[in-house]
């Protein structure tokens, strides 16, 4: 997939009757970093095929080769992408290194774990909200056990300068109800601090977002690391356990953005396909679909498939969305051609991502004309008998912009012409040619 270079400063979208087609994924981005810092860590080499072309991958690669490993990319005629990932066994060539991370969350908290336990000389920052994002629980969990992180900024936030440690703890705790990132972290080092003793974590509290942390332990058995795992609440890695490569690898099309374009389907006639991901998904995000299910949709999935279509006015929802966090945005849009008001709960965590997205989605959704109440952790949805066209702010967050594309859908039933997407570059995120594979499933 190629990157688009250039956006415009606003996208227009004129109202769609219908939604029909099929749409390939790009890669998932949990699962592309992920596989690219397990592959830096491991003894071999390895292929990744069809890692996600993205701003958040390419913050990951960038970090690896200042750190010294010398990934490449190898053309094919097949269409398909190919990048080779020299492992580093466990130590990366260059002990100094000044990191930027964007907004990658996905990047700086598993780096900053692994870096930590190397040790060295590192500093990592990244945009400015990406310095309003926590990462205190990760680094007081790391220094606890002999790493020296320090927050140069703000306590418990980036920047981050990482120095020379020393491991001594056998048993580390983290609080699991900020970000799963944190516990995905210290999970994917583990196997570097348990040299001669096994490491045991433990999480505090209730752990959001399990299924990212399903995709973590999926990917590290794939490299050749065993988790032993006491329900949600603990987690142990045995001694002498390292990073393997599995020679090649290949990375799902993504399930968040599957949710898009399902959802359109679901809304706007379809049917929609999307391709990359179907009924053996490792991501936790395919779970979407049993939400889509609840509100109406008829769904069909294959191996490495997903279908949505209407089957009439969708049924409002009231329903817990912890597991499924970034999909949940989708749903909130789709309440707007529900029969009545939607609740959807247990979306704390919304407020620490690339934007406070329960402010954000309440204050956009208001302007095309819902009635929106916002709590601490759930946002409940009032769909206004006619959609407005609206101006809609994205927050430089990618997505933000994907889901409010689909307040263009049903066209017949809206008062103005055009939905206008401010900031579209935002996309690039995770997926850089959204707009152009919206546009494709737009009759």
């Amino acid at each position: 997939m190629t990157q688009q270079t250039t956006y415009p400063h606003h996208i227009d979208l004129q109202p769609v009757a219908h939604a029909e087609g099929v749409v390939r994924l790009p890669g998932s981005k949990s699962i592309s970093n992920r596989i690219l810092l397990l592959a830096a860590l491991a003894q071999g080499e390895t292929r990744v095929v069809d890692l996600l072309a993205s701003d958040d991958t390419a913050v990951m690669l960038d970090s690896l080769h200042k750190l010294g490993v010398q990934w490449r990319e190898e053309p094919q005629t097949d269409g398909h992408t190919v990048h080779v990932v020299p492992g580093a066994a466990g130590v990366f060539p260059n002990a100094s290194a000044d990191l930027f991370m964007g907004n990658a969350g996905t990047a700086i908290r598993p780096l900053t774990a692994a870096l930590a336990v190397i040790g060295g000389d590192y500093t990592l920052h990244g945009v400015p909200r990406m310095h309003e994002r926590p990462i205190g629980d990760l680094v007081d969990a790391l220094n606890a056990a002999g790493t020296a992180i320090t927050c140069t900024g703000n306590p418990g936030y980036p920047p981050l300068h990482i120095g020379r440690g020393k491991i001594h703890a056998q048993r580390l705790s983290v609080r699991g109800n900020v970000s799963s990132q944190f516990l995905t972290a210290l999970l994917m080092v583990a196997p570097l601090m348990a040299r001669e003793h096994a490491i045991s974590i433990d999480v505090v509290g209730e752990l959001i977002s399990k299924p990212y942390i399903e995709i973590t332990l999926n990917l590290m058995r794939r490299f050749g690391v065993a988790v032993e795992q006491d329900g949600w609440s603990s987690f142990t890695v045995q001694p002498g356990q390292q990073y393997q490569s599995p020679g090649t690898i290949h990375v799902e099309g993504d399930a968040s953005s599957a949710s898009y374009f399902l959802a359109a389907g679901a809304i706007a006639g379809g049917p929609v396909r999307v391709e990359g991901v179907g009924r053996d998904s490792i991501q936790g995000d395919v779970r979407f679909v049993a939400a889509l299910e609840q509100m109406g949709a008829t769904i069909t999935m294959g191996d490495n498939w997903i279908e949505a279509r209407s089957n009439g006015v969708l049924k409002a929802i009231d329903a817990d969305f912890n597991h499924i966090p970034d999909a949940a945005m989708t749903i909130a849009i789709a309440a707007l051609y529900a029969d009545g008001t939607s609740t959807l709960r247990n979306i704390a965590s919304w407020r620490v991502k690339e934007t406070d997205r329960i402010a954000a989605m309440a204050t956009e959704l208001r302007k095309v004309g819902a009635v929106v109440e916002e709590g601490a952790d759930y946002l409940r949805v009032t769909p206004p008998a006619v959609i407005s066209a609206a101006t809609i702010d994205t927050y430089d967050d990618h997505r933000m912009a994907m889901c409010f594309s689909l307040a263009s859908l049903a066209g017949a039933a809206r008062q103005g012409n055009t939905m206008r997407i401010n900031d579209p570059k935002c996309v690039a995120k995770t997926f850089p040619e959204y707009f152009a594979a919206f546009a494709a499933i737009a009759r």
